[in-house]
């Protein structure tokens, strides 16, 4: 929570989130609202919930990391009954002792106002008794209600709560209808749907407004988002140090975890993957539960997150330290595809370009190995995209348009052939993936994950080096 003692200093400003706030304002309809909503608690388990983490939009917009808040910003000035102007409203948690005792301090309506800059700052119950006259508006700009919030019933403005007051003060209606054993739920927001017209909805206007903000990134962002990417990197490297054939994949994503948190690193930006051998060939494998990896090749895809920006980077290694004549075939080849994808990442391309470049070099060398015969055969060993934008999300938001200076995207093209696959047998269990995060300049790609070795032989040339965790032996439990 912002409110505990001994903190980071290197947090965005609040200077940085209003001058968001600014911006969003400055692109909205006239005489429109727009609404955000904090994230909802998830819970892990009887009285456990999952570590909480913001909404990005919210987050980007306020640097709130506390559940149960409402954010609401106008496109004109509004004026209050005391004559006051304002803009924007922040509905905050309230202050309480004794649930700060159990989970940690609050920032409360003075830390809103002192820490993070909004000169009007409520607790949530005054969202909730008080309300909002949406009626004067041409359009109340939100995006859709996701659903996946619980009512705590100990807690009188917790999310459900604020959510059911919005609805109820934008006429949002919900009628259900129950036939036999199923429920279905009519949601009416458009106003032609409304018994009375009171107010306009629109769920698709901020979604936009918000992926042309975040695609590009500001100077304060890449601070941030390129030290997520360093880390993420450092990673990598000390993994190549310390990995040997008698690992497990968990104890290789530790390693990587620790190096993490060594940085100051508060989360993973997305479940982290360690493929080895056949595992690799599963897009998305987080299990991570091989006991050993023996001679395999070992897929790690893994991206720190730090101060809220999240890297994604892919490196593919070989257990025992040397590729394998045919490890090395398709290891190159990938290499060779994503340098194809890294030089087309240039301003004007889409990701479009990047994949096609990529995709090229892949099919070509995937018939001249033999393992396909045509195009469509080889698709199967490269069933997904090579590009995707990063930022506050691993999968960052944006309207998939052309490439513009201080976007940072992915290049991530991959080669995996599982056993059984229609080719010889010798090719079976082998998954390739090499990913970097790339920022686009108007000098060209920069590689912002450079640290961490891409070609075969400097991976090679790495694993020979000692790691300083080589030393580290734990009792025996058995």
């Amino acid at each position: 929570m912002n409110a505990q003692n001994g903190l980071p200093t290197d947090y965005l400003s609040s200077e940085f989130h209003k001058g968001r706030r600014d911006a969003l304002r400055a692109k909205m309809p006239k005489n429109t609202v727009a609404v955000f909503f904090a994230n909802a608690e998830r819970n892990r388990a009887n009285d456990v919930n999952y570590v909480y983490h913001q909404d990005p939009d919210f987050y980007y917009l306020t640097g709130y990391k506390e559940p149960n808040a409402v954010l609401v910003i106008f496109s004109d000035d509004q004026t209050d009954e005391h004559g006051e102007s304002y803009n924007e409203l922040l509905y905050v948690q309230k202050k309480n002792e004794l649930a700060e005792q159990w989970t940690g301090k609050r920032l409360g309506i003075e830390g809103a106002e002192q820490r993070l800059g909004f000169k009007m700052a409520f607790n949530g119950e005054d969202f909730i008794k008080k309300g909002l006259n949406f009626t004067t508006f041409d359009a109340v700009l939100f995006d859709e209600f996701k659903n996946d919030y619980r009512d705590s019933k100990r807690d009188d403005a917790d999310l459900y709560d604020l959510i059911q007051a919005f609805k109820s003060q934008i006429n949002y209606t919900e009628t259900t209808v129950v036939s036999g054993d199923k429920m279905d739920v009519e949601l009416n927001q458009n106003t032609n749907m409304l018994q009375e017209k009171t107010v306009t909805v629109d769920n698709e206007t901020l979604t936009k407004l918000m992926a042309g903000l975040r695609e590009i990134k500001t100077d304060d962002e890449m601070v941030l988002l390129t030290k997520a990417v360093r880390i993420s990197a450092m990673g990598q490297r000390e993994v190549m140090k310390a990995m040997h054939v008698g690992m497990s994949e968990a104890e290789i994503q530790g390693i990587h975890e620790y190096v993490f948190k060594k940085y100051g690193s508060e989360y993973e930006g997305y479940p982290s993957i360690v493929g080895a051998g056949n595992n690799g060939c599963v897009l998305h494998y987080i299990e991570n539960s091989k006991i050993k990896v023996d001679n395999d090749l070992v897929l790690m895809d893994l991206g720190a997150e730090y101060h809220g920006y999240t890297a994604d980077v892919t490196r593919t290694i070989p257990a025992n330290g040397t590729f394998n004549p045919e490890q090395k075939r398709i290891y190159d080849l990938v290499y060779n595809a994503q340098e194809a994808g890294i030089a087309a990442a240039v301003i004007g391309n889409n990701s479009g370009s990047t994949d096609t470049a990529a995709r090229n070099v892949v099919y070509e060398g995937l018939i001249a190995l033999g393992i396909a015969k045509n195009d469509d055969e080889a698709r199967r060993y490269f069933p997904h995209g090579t590009s995707h934008h990063i930022g506050l999300d691993v999968h960052d938001t944006n309207l998939r348009g052309a490439f513009k200076p201080n976007m940072v995207i992915t290049v991530e093209p991959g080669i995996y052939i599982p056993e059984g696959s229609p080719c010889d047998k010798k090719w079976w269990g082998i998954a390739v993936r090499i990913e970097d995060d790339v920022l686009i300049t108007e000098n060209g790609p920069i590689v912002l994950s450079a640290e961490a070795p891409r070609k075969s032989e400097d991976i090679e040339a790495l694993m020979k080096d000692t790691s300083p965790l080589g030393s580290l032996q734990l009792p025996d439990l058995d």
